[in-house]
């Protein structure tokens, strides 16, 4: 089994089941050396990778999954010269993939816990290229003067952004909503039908491990396919 550790490089000790790391050796370190551990364990220090800021920053819920993120980044072609606006931060998992591409993102969060939260993941990723805003984005956006790529909503009451989304939307630019349950997702399509929106599509996508065993090769039971409905709303 392969033991993963996700740490910082400071003047601290990590207690672990295989030994005590010295933290400030990794300072010196390059990507690939090995630490070791008093009890000599190996461990090979690896730059953390979007995967790997998912998996090990404080989270405030459960947040959009890589699939989905995937997802949005493929069907949008985001690129290293879009914008991209971002409201339901929550831990800002989101806005860190979206950061990892695009030249500048900023992202909304109404509750203030989780906008330390996710300052907090944002900086521990290494980003300075994503701003984290506090407030509604469905007062905030009519006071906007930035446009933007990219438009991405992860919230309960996205319908009610969409009226006004175009306003800060790029030519050409994509207003993507992920909605967790179906309601959410035929309210946002009936206000993408009052705003006149005329490109739009929804998915839903699904994805299965596959699980290899001596009695046989099948998906894996344990997983949960579906995470919600993403529907993809183009300004042309």
């Amino acid at each position: 089994m392969i033991r993963f550790f996700f740490v910082r490089a400071e003047n601290e000790n990590l207690h672990t089941d295989v030994g005590v790391f010295e933290l400030n050796r990794l300072v010196d370190m390059q990507w690939g050396d090995v630490i070791t551990s008093h009890l000599g364990h190996e461990f090979k220090v690896q730059r953390p990778r979007a995967p790997d800021l998912y998996h090990y920053l404080k989270r405030t819920g459960a947040p959009m999954s890589p699939k989905d993120i995937g997802m949005i980044i493929s069907y949008t072609g985001l690129n290293n010269n879009d914008t991209g606006l971002d409201a339901g931060t929550g831990s800002g998992i989101l806005a860190i993939y979206l950061g990892l591409i695009a030249k500048k993102v900023i992202t909304y969060e109404i509750q203030e816990t989780f906008v330390q939260v996710a300052r907090s993941n944002i900086n521990l990723a290494g980003l300075e290229n994503v701003e984290v805003r506090s407030g509604d984005i469905v007062q905030e956006i009519t006071k906007l003067n930035e446009s933007f790529d990219l438009v991405t909503l992860d919230m309960h009451h996205a319908a009610d952004v969409i009226p006004d989304v175009r306003s800060v939307l790029n030519p050409g630019g994509y207003c993507v909503v992920f909605s967790p349950f179906i309601e959410q997702a035929k309210q946002v399509r009936l206000a993408v039908n009052d705003a006149g929106f005329k490109d739009v599509i929804t998915f839903e996508f699904t994805q299965r491990e596959i699980s290899f065993s001596q009695r046989g090769t099948r998906p894996s039971t344990t997983r949960v396919g579906h995470t919600g409905y993403i529907t993809f709303i183009r300004d042309i």
